[in-house]
């Protein structure tokens, strides 16, 4: 007995993207947590999941890949723009240690931050306020580097104005030779900043698909909402906004690095997102799972071990 024998006629039945195969979902989650690293056929060569044991490790490995891409390109006189999230964290604290000790300034950096709460009209909260994902940067890496920071014109947020400019600035900078860097954290519906898996009902076919840059007030999934309410706002699901103004893949699949974060373990053998990791890396790529483009990519996505399972149920 489980989700697939039980589902018709359920609560759930239509409830899921229309193009997800539950079946081959599980089929993703069956192996051993040794094979999570195994490589498959429709990674990039230059992609690598990177596993960390604990916690502290996978926000000092990542953040340390986020300082390295900065001091690297700054080294080589190359400008770098990247596309940040707010979600996982941890990592801009470490980011923050090791460009201080290396003293290395982030003058050629350009900033973008992938997605922003809003309403209807895309309309967000206020760079002040505690829950928007402008605020939270500012706090988390902006302002502790210092004399060292992104100037403040080269820092994008996804504000109603300044997120239809991304393409064309981002255009700009990669003819001058920028390296582009997308870090990322993986959706509890695979979705890659807030695009969701849900927008691909949109379209007929993929390169339609690809080609969308962002979203004004994008609708969430219920999913996403409650993942956020469970990781961001103390399970207070009446705080959490039902729409975002996100990136689109036409911008984070152009990236020539990424670096991703899967940290979702909530303590005693709770977690959210070991499917999302296995889905991601096993699966091949799918409109309905914008994640599953991330391994086509180069770059390096670190995830706690722990989120290799076994997946199976434990209710002890």
């Amino acid at each position: 007995m489980d989700f697939m024998s039980t589902v018709k006629g359920s609560l759930l039945e239509g409830f899921f993207p229309a193009g997800w195969d539950m079946q081959k979902f599980d089929d993703c989650c069956k192996f051993p947590p040794e094979a999570i690293t195994e490589r498959q056929c429709f990674w990039n060569k230059e992609f690598r999941p990177v596993q960390c044991d604990q916690l502290a490790d996978f926000d000092m490995m990542m953040g340390h890949e986020i300082a390295m891409q900065i001091r690297k390109t700054g080294e080589a006189g190359q400008k770098l723009a990247m596309i940040l999230p707010v979600g996982p964290m941890g990592m801009y604290r470490w980011a923050v240690y090791f460009l201080k000790e290396w003293n290395v300034s982030c003058k050629h950096v350009y900033g973008f931050n992938m997605d922003e709460w809003s309403d209807g009209d895309g309309n967000t909260l206020p760079a002040d306020n505690p829950g928007a994902f402008q605020n939270a940067m500012t706090n988390a890496f902006y302002g502790p580097l210092g004399e060292l920071t992104v100037p403040v014109d080269q820092r994008n947020f996804a504000t109603k104005d300044n997120l239809p400019t991304y393409p064309a600035k981002i255009a700009a900078l990669k003819a001058e030779g920028t390296k582009l860097v997308t870090v990322y954290g993986v959706g509890r519906v695979f979705h890659i900043a807030f695009w969701e898996p849900h927008f691909a009902a949109e379209f007929d076919t993929l390169e339609a698909w690809k080609a969308n840059a962002y979203r004004i007030g994008a609708k969430l999934h219920p999913l996403t909402i409650e993942q956020n309410a469970v990781t961001s706002f103390k399970s207070r699901t009446t705080l959490v906004p039902c729409r975002a103004n996100t990136i689109g893949p036409a911008l984070f699949l152009q990236s020539d690095y990424c670096i991703g974060g899967c940290d979702g373990v909530l303590g005693r053998g709770m977690m959210w997102q070991g499917m999302g990791i296995w889905v991601t890396l096993r699966h091949g790529p799918s409109k309905w799972l914008p994640s599953t483009f991330m391994p086509t990519l180069p770059g390096k996505l670190f995830f706690l071990k722990e989120l290799a399972g076994p997946l199976q149920a434990d209710c002890n």
